[in-house]
């Protein structure tokens, strides 16, 4: 309390005052730093100087305000083995209960947690995402896939869509499966982050446009703009856009980057569908709807640590657009 000084300590502090006594001195005779002083009475005096009684009490005051540790009882650490089966991060688990008003360890400390929890045989730590191998840009390279007609490059995208103020600006892509059987239509709204997939047995242009409209039937009433590469998957997209009654957007040739909350959430969903070992002709569509599930309530830092489907839901509040219902 108040630091390492009692109320006698701070009785000697006035009295060695009084008597001349430096700084220095009165550390040295209290066993303590010379900044320790200095500070005691920077913080605790009052408009009549350094008074003993006055001092201890402002010292308790602050104490009594300051944050206390919290410890990792059982009930906490229940509430985090939950969390974390429900593959929340550490810092997803302690921004949430903050946001929350709930107590917490630090991110750090949960990581320890689970640390000690694998050393006794525990599984939680396979619920934990590594970050997977960077791809290389390729710089200068031309698409040797060859244009799409009618292409809308997303340079004429308007500016303003960077700064993700409104939902319904979507970007799109495919994960494809292990030695190319089948793959994961993926949409993901760039405000909310609220993600949408359609597992596909063919990367058809028909089909693709098919997988498009059904994964979008929630919120098709908003959709804005869409944004996709330039697979030929993706030739279909007048079509697409007659249909939503959207825009879609080309990025420029191996620019991935171009769509960046697309392809961090393909990465997200890769802890559901390893690259390796996925072969999505034999995954149950309520098997990817699992995954979206645990995504779409997942916390999300960049979102305040709101989950996409609270922000999306907030959203669409406002406009009375459209009740979506997951």
């Amino acid at each position: 309390m108040g630091g390492h000084l009692t109320y006698e300590d701070r009785c000697d502090i006035k009295a060695q005052r009084g008597a001349g006594l430096t700084l220095e001195e009165i550390a040295r005779k209290l066993k303590v730093n010379k900044s320790t002083i200095s500070r005691e009475i920077q913080r605790n005096r009052g408009r009549r100087g350094y008074r003993p009684k006055q001092a201890q009490k402002k010292a308790f005051s602050r104490w009594q305000e300051a944050p206390k540790a919290v410890k990792l009882t059982a009930k906490l650490r229940k509430v985090i083995t939950s969390k974390i089966k429900a593959d929340w991060s550490p810092e997803q688990i302690t921004g949430r209960l903050k946001r929350d008003g709930r107590p917490c360890v630090s991110h750090e400390r949960i990581y320890q947690f689970i640390g000690e929890d694998k050393r006794a045989g525990g599984k939680l730590w396979t619920h934990l995402r590594w970050s997977s191998k960077k791809r290389r840009k390729r710089y200068g390279i031309r698409d040797r896939r060859g244009l799409i007609p009618h292409r809308r490059s997303i340079e004429k995208r308007k500016k303003k869509l960077e700064q993700r103020k409104r939902v319904g600006h979507l970007e799109r892509d495919l994960i494809l499966g292990t030695k190319q059987k089948g793959a994961l239509l993926t949409v993901v709204d760039r405000k909310s982050r609220m993600s949408f997939a359609v597992r596909v047995m063919s990367k058809s242009a028909r089909e693709i446009h098919r997988a498009t409209l059904q994964a979008l039937r929630p919120i098709r009433k908003i959709v804005r703009t869409v944004t996709n590469d330039n697979g030929k998957e993706f030739a279909r997209h007048r079509k697409t856009e007659k249909t939503l009654q959207a825009k879609i957007y080309f990025t420029h040739p191996y620019s991935s980057y171009e769509r960046g909350t697309n392809e961090n959430t393909n990465g997200l969903l890769r802890q559901y569908f390893p690259k390796r070992s996925t072969d999505f002709t034999q995954i149950a569509q309520r098997q990817v709807r699992h995954a979206l599930n645990r995504l779409n309530r997942r916390p999300r830092k960049c979102l305040g640590f709101r989950t996409p489907l609270e922000v999306l839901r907030k959203e669409l509040s406002k406009s009375r657009k459209v009740a979506f219902v997951t």
